[in-house]
């Protein structure tokens, strides 16, 4: 895969196979749009093309909304890399962007700049100046400069459909196994071990602390997670807490992984945690040994869950 930011670098193809949008977190749906474009260019030829954009739309046109979204750029590129994908063309959103009519979205970049032959899309898409552009539109506009369109239905999972905001949801309430469901993967956060204060470590729970390195992360909710963890290409299994550690006092919120069976100094170092499923919410224990009896239960659990992962 090709990544393109802007269209500096790219030159106009002969048979352009093109979908668009946000791509936030690469989900379910996502996949089936990315999967139908790599069967169309396997049977017709041509070249595949994913636009989308950075910063993410809403958080230009709506930044009091303070969108919190399922992945980076970073990690949306590593996450396209494995969907067959021959170009990814990055466009910087900006509001003069946002300014741009469904027509003059269509014209310029999709027909002049892309060279588009057919443009998949799924079901609710929407484009140009205040989202105006639709499905309707397409089928009216894309026989006129010279490409076909084709709309995915509605992807289900359990009778619901999927979309970002689903997963938002389902990761704020806590539901990990529905987040992960419609992501088809584990979630995940990328973050930098820190130093914490050493509080783990006398109670025999030493905790990487963890500060997450994209800043509109969507972090799920407070609580106990069995998960696994990515230390210099090693998986590890452990125990995830979100929180305010209120045992001891703490007001400030903190992410931090008990990782089992290691015991190495991983300060400064980049880790991938992956989210298999809450334990339990995160309570005030009336003394630390009452915390200590139940982290081994919540280790013992955990060990229970991570053996079907």
């Amino acid at each position: 895969m090709k990544v393109h930011y802007g269209f500096d670098d790219f030159a106009k193809l002969q048979f352009a196979v093109v979908t668009s949008g946000t791509f936030d977190g690469v989900h379910f749906g996502h996949q089936k749009i990315l999967q139908r474009i790599y069967e169309i260019t396997q049977r017709e030829g041509g070249e595949s093309v994913l636009l989308t954009y950075w910063p993410h739309p809403r958080l230009v046109v709506r930044p009091e909304q303070d969108l919190l979204l399922l992945s980076s750029l970073e990690e949306k590129i590593e996450l396209l890399k494995e969907r067959n994908i021959d170009h990814l063309v990055i466009i910087p959103f900006t509001k003069d962007f946002s300014e741009l009519s469904s027509e003059s979205f269509i014209k310029d970049i999709l027909v002049e700049k892309i060279g588009t032959k057919k443009l998949v899309i799924g079901y609710d898409h929407k484009f140009g100046k205040n989202r105006s552009g639709s499905f309707e539109e397409l089928k009216i506009d894309g026989p006129k400069y010279g490409f076909e369109v084709e709309e995915i239905p509605k992807q289900m999972i359990d009778n619901k459909a999927v979309s970002s905001t689903k997963i938002r949801n389902a990761l704020t309430a806590g539901s990990i196994n529905i987040a992960n469901d419609y992501l088809s993967r584990p979630f995940s956060i990328h973050g930098k071990v820190i130093e914490g204060d050493q509080i783990g470590r006398t109670i025999n729970f030493p905790t990487a602390n963890i500060e997450v390195l994209f800043k509109h992360k969507l972090i799920p909710t407070e609580g106990i997670y069995a998960v696994k963890v990515l230390i210099r290409g090693d998986w590890y299994k452990g125990m995830l807490n979100i929180g305010y550690r209120p045992t001891f006092g703490g007001t400030q919120k903190r992410v931090e992984v008990n990782i089992f069976d290691f015991d190495e100094d991983i300060y400064d170092i980049e880790i991938v945690v992956e989210f298999y499923q809450k334990i339990r919410s995160e309570i005030k224990f009336q003394n630390v040994g009452a915390l200590q009896s139940q982290l081994l239960n919540d280790k013992k659990e955990a060990e229970k869950i991570l053996l079907n992962h």
